[in-house]
């Protein structure tokens, strides 16, 4: 875990009350740690049910206003946690074969489109998340390999325009 960046992140979302008029916070997150009890479908491991709580308590005073989800639990899963300690419900989003193409752009559309002081934390797949940061921020998709669970992605979408991205370990 890099302390430095996510000391930076952390700083970056400790700072939202004077983010709160002009800008939109983005948490993009891969699910945790899947089971294997689903070849297509797994829940969460003991190990990613951890960390999805570990996801909650690194958002506890952070105002979030939506959380998002593809429809496999492994996702939905890993949103719950910081999803009911903030009071709100766990939006699905599907992705299939229709949508994947575009399914990046057009989350980050919505993301956009989420009134200024807004924190929304997604939880997407390792072949999601990198699409969806870089719709967000507009700079290249950083790789993500099929064993790494623990990136934490801080999009801040500033009102003039552009993107501020921090990305950590959780």
């Amino acid at each position: 875990m890099s302390r430095a960046l996510l000391a930076l992140a952390l700083a970056l979302m400790a700072s939202l009350p004077a983010l709160a008029e002009a800008d939109v916070l983005v948490i993009v997150v891969r699910h945790a740690e899947k089971a294997s009890n689903d070849a297509r479908d797994p829940d969460l491991a003991a190990e990613g049910e951890a960390r999805a709580r570990r996801l909650a308590a690194a958002l506890a005073g952070s105002r979030l206003d939506a959380a998002y989800a593809t429809q496999l639990k492994r996702t939905r899963q890993t949103a719950a946690p910081a999803a009911a300690a903030a009071g709100i419900e766990v939006t699905v989003r599907p992705i299939d074969g229709e949508n994947a193409a575009t399914y990046a752009a057009d989350l980050a559309q919505d993301l956009r489109a989420w009134p200024k002081g807004s924190v929304v934390l997604v939880v997407g797949h390792s072949n999601t998340v990198p699409g969806i940061v870089a719709a967000l921020d507009g700079r290249p998709p950083r790789e993500m390999p099929e064993t790494e669970y623990d990136r934490f992605t801080t999009v801040r979408l500033r009102a003039e325009g552009g993107a501020d991205t921090v990305v950590s370990r959780y």
